[in-house]
């Protein structure tokens, strides 16, 4: 973005948004009315269909997939258990024999149920009291949605009549990543912090009615999106944590400004148009850096992050522009019962402030060495997959996981499937004794051969659980095997996630190394300054390393875990550090660039590099306080979520934000700005350019 002062083609645009929103507030409102009835009426009539099953387009067990799919119809549908178990009796005695017949029968006649198998054979255990009914769909995992879900486990009310305890297995144990304790959680706490920041309940429901309507209207086309393109269900699990954090934040930077301009004695009409202009620019251009950011997922080559980044991409569009819009008309609305409040002269950032540029290297050194303690257990982070087994004891979905693992084994909740090309003169026989005979495999069923005659498949049960690192190595042992005239393949979910993994870690670099440049040359285009630009990239990626360290202490390495609702250590899902990164990188150029208006105005107007660092910290210091604790408390409300991968999300970001605003905004920025003195804003352009105002 370019600089936003009273000239430049920006400050008009935005200008003519606040002068809009000034003369036509009602309309503005009833739009934005509209737009989310609209939303939300749609979402209701249609639903929003999640999709979980993981694509790697190009891997090994992505081929195997689509030539399942091409020589077995419906071959690749999901599989289902539903795990019946006694207390005292075999399963299959004839004291539950009816029960479980008008179970079979329900299940078989519901839509989208392929065939249902009753426990027999493979499927009971060794002492009779464990068994599952095999339900085959004829509609893959993105299909199994919970109302299916629901329907299955309904049928199976005449076994749980009959005393059996029923549980969910396989494609039925899908987590239900219910967030909407974790949203209230984080709208009360944010509320409380508005009313203290703001002193009145009035204006500080202001920005929660804008956080909301964009929660309505993001979160909802992101749903309906789903009936088009796959979309999983942590996707809407981050757009609304990200919703809810900068919906509130950008309302609050403009609410500061728009008072403070009241303050001055600018009129209300006037103030709002200006606010627009200068801070409504300015929150165009933290959100457009954080879409930027997300746009880098696009290189990492894995289809479900480039979903969550324009997912959650979409949703900071949202806020955006119900920040710009929708709060100004509220404001002309609203008109004298929002009052003028100037900003403090002299408050605890001001006495910070004054003592970091007075010590900037002992402050310096004593943030980096702080932040490269949190950083050191990243050091030591390994990729993996979370399965239902990883979830809290209590919930239904690791109740089934653990009893089926109990009785048949752990690689039950992740079986293999090898696919094998068949050429004139492959011999099945050898494939089945060569798979057989594989280490780490417990089990293999017989093969089954396509209609054509030239493609056959065999299911593999591990010996290990499908997040065990054993399971990958199993899974890379059956590619191997020694047969001829015949091509093998492994897919499966579990050997689709053991790709992701690798594929994740192979383009981190390239993903880092996009984002990195793309924001550092945004903060240059706001500022002419390539120094500013520069340090502000490295000093993201302080707040990022701090997260992953964190991340790899608590998660892998299981410190305070169980304070967080989980029984032990889980692995650290492949694919969310690389979204998390893209995320922090994007959200801490908001606070850096808010800082470095400050800053770069007292400097124009002073030239004095230390006193403008020491005024900046002192005007800026509350608001982004205020800012961060709202977001801090909005993430760290979603550990409550029972799903590890949202309590991974919600403790990087809250962690990462927390240690951006404090550490590194507070001390370590202002402290290297005054070590680097005037070369902060060496400029190759002849002409120094005006700031980006807030």
């Amino acid at each position: 973005m370019s600089a936003a002062d009273e000239g430049s083609g920006t400050y008009r645009a935005f200008a003519m948004i606040g002068r809009l929103a000034v003369r036509r507030p009602w309309w503005v409102i009833a739009g934005w009315v509209l737009v989310t009835a609209a939303v939300a009426g749609l979402v209701l009539g249609f639903g929003r269909p999640i999709d979980d099953d993981t694509t790697l387009p190009g891997s090994d067990g992505q081929i195997g997939r689509d030539l399942i799919d091409a020589h077995f119809p419906g071959g690749n549908g999901a599989t289902g258990q539903v795990v019946l178990r006694s207390g005292t009796q075999r399963v299959d005695s004839t004291t539950y024999r009816q029960a479980i017949d008008l179970t079979v029968s329900g299940i078989a006649d519901l839509d989208h149920v392929a065939s249902v198998a009753p426990p027999a054979g493979e499927s009971l255990s060794a002492d009779g009291r464990i068994g599952y009914l095999a339900v085959q769909f004829d509609v893959g995992l993105r299909d199994v949605g919970p109302d299916l879900i629901e329907a299955v486990l309904d049928a199976a009310r005449p076994a749980a009549d009959a005393g059996l305890e029923v549980l969910p297995g396989g494609a039925l144990a899908q987590s239900e990543a219910n967030t909407h304790s974790s949203e209230a959680f984080g709208l009360v706490v944010a509320l409380i912090v508005l009313v203290i920041a703001f002193g009145g309940l009035l204006v500080a429901t202001l920005p929660l009615v804008t956080a909301l309507i964009t929660l309505v209207c993001g979160i909802g086309a992101i749903g309906l999106a789903g009936h088009a393109t796959p979309i999983p269900a942590v996707a809407t699990t981050i757009a609304t944590m990200i919703g809810l954090g900068v919906g509130i934040d950008y309302a609050l930077f403009l609410i500061t400004r728009y008072r403070g301009l009241l303050a001055q004695g600018v009129g209300r009409d006037a103030a709002i148009e200006a606010t627009v202009a200068s801070s409504g620019s300015a929150v165009a251009f933290a959100g457009g850096t954080v879409i930027v950011a997300l746009a880098g997922l696009g290189v990492s080559g894995v289809p479900i992050l480039g979903t969550l980044g324009w997912t959650a991409g979409l949703i900071v569009l949202v806020a955006v522009g119900s920040a710009v819009t929708l709060l100004p008309a509220l404001l002309a609305v609203l008109g004298a019962r929002i009052t003028a409040v100037a900003p403090k002269s002299r408050s605890a950032w001001g006495r910070l402030a004054g003592m970091v540029t007075r010590r900037p290297w002992t402050y310096a050194v004593a943030a980096a060495v702080l932040l490269l303690t949190l950083a050191a257990p990243a050091t030591g982070m390994t990729l993996g997959q979370t399965d239902p087994g990883d979830e809290p004891g209590s919930s239904a979905a690791r109740v089934g996981y653990d009893v089926l693992g109990s009785a048949f084994g752990p690689g039950v909740n992740g079986p293999l499937t090898v696919v094998a090309t068949l050429e004139p003169g492959a011999d099945l026989n050898a494939l089945q004794a060569a798979v057989t005979v594989v280490p780490g495999v417990a089990r293999a069923q017989q093969a089954k051969v396509s209609a054509d005659g030239t493609l056959a498949t065999i299911r593999v049960i591990p010996d290990s659980a499908p997040s065990d690192p054993r399971t990958v190595t199993t899974a890379d042992a059956l590619r191997a095997v020694p047969v001829s005239a015949m091509t093998v393949h492994v897919t499966g979910p579990t050997a689709v996630k053991a790709e992701l993994s690798g594929r994740v870690g192979a383009r981190m670099p390239y993903v880092i190394g996009l984002v990195v440049l793309l924001a550092a040359f945004l903060v240059f285009l706001a500022f002419r300054a390539p120094v500013v630009a520069v340090k502000a990239a490295v000093m993201n990626l302080f707040s990022v390393a701090a997260a992953y360290g964190v991340l790899t202490a608590v998660f892998q390495w299981g410190w305070g875990v169980r304070l967080l609702g989980l029984d032990g250590p889980v692995p650290i899902e492949s694919y969310v550090p690389m979204m998390l990164f893209a995320l922090l990188f994007g959200l801490s150029m908001d606070y850096e660039v808010f800082l470095l208006t400050a800053v770069r105005e007292a400097w124009t107007r002073t030239g004095d590099n230390a006193r403008s660092v020491r005024d900046g910290l002192a005007s800026t210091g509350v608001v982004i306080t205020s800012a961060a604790l709202i977001m801090v408390c909005v993430f760290a409300g979603f550990v409550l979520s029972p799903s590890p991968v949202v309590k991974m999300m919600g403790v990087g970001l809250a962690v990462a934000v927390a240690v951006d605003a404090t550490v590194i905004r507070g001390l370590l920025v202002p402290a290297t700005m005054v070590l680097l003195g005037r070369s902060n804003w060496w400029t190759p352009a002849r002409r120094r350019p005006d700031m980006v105002k807030r």
